[in-house]
């Protein structure tokens, strides 16, 4: 039943995005065949100077982070690495579809002709958005449906899509990297749901809950790749140049800082003093989620090292003390631990960067370093620093208000008796929505392979009767 409904579901998406996209997306000028028009009244002097050339580089990088980062981070579980990648890759496409349509609305609406024009900002801000559902997929993974991840991302992408344009247009906050946009919010939209979808029996599938050594392994693949392109992660949209440069060097070294001492609290707090894989795959990508917002700017490399520090202390604690805390008192059974290496670092992330902003001055920036790097320009020509770091406060608010009272709205409708999610004695099994071929061991022996071994050990007994005999 659950999986003609999927397929009904998966038949009627892609029928909506066609007839969506026929009537609203098209090219926009730098992607349009009319660029060559373009370039000669714009005195644009090379084909070079197109912003594809800028910026399809770290896109390439970004996509691979969303599809084969984030996938594989979560096949931890042992029996549920197709779940893990498949489900991440379904909601990814479906996902980044419907974020070109909602962004596109809010941010690249051509007024004179009604028209979405994209061109290649536009995709590597809609593989962001996605981002920020695959983090909230983290927190229910192996519990819920197909269909369920679909309406998950349905709505998570809309709210996204809204808290964004709030942060980033009317409030005028800077968040290169999405610390508050795309991790603050997704990590709490996706606990909200948790919670709301609480399952007082869960301890029915323990036996699927853990991870077993080529697991690991495999989520080890994710957390390399996510490691190694976060600084383009967190520089993909920033400002040609110095800016780029800027957020690219502080993500690389706060992603540095925060692996040697997640190694050393992970050492320290674990019995025998040996590391635990959980913290290696998660809590080592958390400065990567908190330099995001002060990224481009003037944070310092000795600061960048600081928010790592503090970020490999702050999510590995969190997985040892948190995570069990949270399950017990506060009803959120959170599988990846997505408070630890999405929501508390985004919220370190904005903190972070309203106190970098609201220190911003003059002697350090310069008058047309300040207004290039906060965009103090148009309407916001008057705003300073210190005001702008209020503004960055807030709209870390806004991300915490729109994760929590999104992600309860939208488990109120997952929890609706109709998705075909798994039993409590079923979660964490890729059996209930995959074909799964047999595990090697279960295969019944070939008979000539027994005969031989029970021939062998006859003739090793008489042998040894022998000898004794002797």
């Amino acid at each position: 039943m659950c999986c003609e409904e999927c397929h009904r579901e998966h038949h009627s998406d892609a029928l909506a995005m066609i007839i969506l996209f026929g009537v609203f997306i098209r090219y926009n000028e730098e992607s349009d065949v009319h660029w060559v028009e373009f370039r000669k009244s714009h005195n644009i002097t090379s084909d070079i100077d197109n912003d594809f050339y800028f910026r399809y580089p770290s896109f390439q990088d970004v996509h691979v982070m969303i599809f084969v980062g984030f996938g594989f981070l979560m096949t931890f579980l042992k029996r549920y690495s197709f779940g893990a990648v498949g489900f991440n890759f379904l909601i990814a496409a479906f996902g980044l579809q419907w974020a070109l349509l909602m962004q596109g609305w809010f941010h690249s609406l051509d007024y004179t002709d009604g028209k979405i024009k994209i061109g290649v900002e536009n995709i590597i801000n809609a593989d962001f958005c996605v981002a920020g559902c695959l983090i909230a997929y983290g927190a229910v993974l192996g519990k819920v449906s197909p269909v369920q991840l679909l309406v998950m991302t349905l709505f998570g992408i809309t709210l996204f899509a809204v808290e964004e344009f709030i942060i980033l247009n009317l409030i005028h906050a800077r968040d290169a990297g999405g610390s508050m946009v795309i991790h603050t919010f997704g990590g709490y939209y996706g606990l909200a749901i948790s919670w709301v979808l609480y399952r007082p029996n869960l301890d029915q599938s323990k036996r699927l809950q853990g991870s077993v050594y080529h697991s690991d392994v495999f989520a080890m693949i994710g957390t390399l790749f996510l490691w190694m392109f976060w600084p383009s992660f967190n520089s993909a949209i920033t400002d040609h140049g110095d800016g780029q440069h800027r957020a690219a060097i502080n993500t690389y070294l706060a992603l540095a800082s925060t692996v040697l001492t997640t190694m050393a609290i992970s050492s320290l707090f674990e019995k025998k003093g040996k590391l635990d894989m959980v913290h290696i795959q998660n809590s080592t990508l958390a400065g990567g989620v908190a330099v995001g917002t002060a990224a481009e700017f003037m944070l310092m490399p000795y600061g960048s090292l600081i928010v790592g520090f503090c970020c490999g202390i702050v999510s590995t604690l969190g997985y040892i003390y948190l995570t069990p805390f949270m399950e017990k008192k506060l009803k959120i059974q959170d599988t990846c631990g997505i408070h630890n290496l999405h929501a508390m670092p985004g919220v370190i992330g904005g903190i972070v960067g309203a106190i970098t902003a609201a220190s911003a001055t003059v002697p350090v920036y310069g008058e047309e370093g300040l207004v290039n790097t906060f965009d103090f320009m148009g309407e916001f020509a008057t705003r300073v620093p210190t005001v702008q770091g209020g503004y960055q406060a807030a709209g870390m608010c806004v991300a915490i208000a729109f994760g929590i009272g999104g992600g309860i709205i939208v488990g109120t409708i997952l929890k609706l008796p109709i998705w075909g999610d798994p039993a409590d004695d079923n979660c964490f099994d890729d059996e209930v929505y995959w074909e799964v071929p047999e595990d090697e061991e279960s295969i019944p022996p070939v008979l000539e392979y027994n005969n031989h071994m029970t021939n062998k050990r006859h003739a090793m007994s008489e042998t040894n009767f022998s000898v004794e005999q002797s």
